[in-house]
């Protein structure tokens, strides 16, 4: 969970609470689509919060860029491989120094 996404959860729910506070008796259409769409950004933004290890599943990149050649959850993964291509990235460097290529 970051902070970006707990203020922002904060921020939607505020605005939310605000629009339905003010809202009439008989709230008009645009008065109620300004309170659905405060309601869906909060939404979202508490989705955000749930997904702990995003598509990546990597702890230390939840929610960097999936590696192309590994992104595709039926494909079987290498040993000590992820869907993470920041951390997977950094194993093919490693690996490939090991042999000395440069």
């Amino acid at each position: 969970m970051s902070y970006a996404d707990l203020r922002e959860l904060r921020s939607a729910l505020t605005t939310a609470s605000d629009i339905a506070f003010s809202l009439d008796a008989a709230p008009s259409g645009p008065e109620t689509e300004l309170l659905t769409d405060a309601l869906r950004r909060a939404l979202a933004a508490a989705g955000s919060l749930t997904a702990e290890h995003g598509a990546t599943g990597c702890a230390q990149h939840p929610r960097g860029a999936v590696d192309p050649l590994y992104g595709d959850p039926e494909d079987p993964l290498p040993p000590g491989y992820g869907r993470c291509l920041l951390c997977n990235d950094r194993r093919r460097r490693a690996s490939a120094q090991r042999r000395g290529w440069r």
